[in-house]
């Protein structure tokens, strides 16, 4: 049997997250999406989207990439968020049987007034 082998990046809640104020938290959350919007225009990010209801709550999102593991690392190391303390990232391969799994071209959200409309 043949594989399709993607990298995934599992967003973390750091347990040591520091404080900000709700409005610099707000402008953080944009600039992370906004920054996975990006990675998505530029062909890198396959999906991508926040965990909801996880029996543990540290874990905030799912990234699925068509690169090495060690370009998601270097490309989740600028994330806002990420270097902002707020997350924290995991990354590994994933191994699913060839043509398992297919990706749509779909955009994601570049700010959370954006997710919120729809538009």
């Amino acid at each position: 049997m043949r594989f399709d082998q993607h990298t995934v990046v599992l967003l973390v809640r750091p347990a040591d997250v520091p404080e900000l104020p709700l409005d610099a938290v707000d402008r953080l959350q944009d600039a992370h999406l906004a920054h996975q919007a990006g990675l998505v225009e530029q062909g890198l990010v396959l999906a991508a989207g926040p965990f909801l209801g996880a029996d543990d709550e540290r874990l905030r999102g799912f990234v699925v990439l068509s690169i090495a593991p060690d370009e998601a690392r270097a490309l989740y190391a600028n994330d806002p968020a990420v270097r902002a303390g707020r997350l924290a990232v995991q990354v590994m391969s994933w191994m699913v049987p060839e043509g398992n799994v297919r990706f749509e071209g779909v955009p994601l959200p570049r700010s959370m007034l954006e997710a919120a409309t729809g538009d």
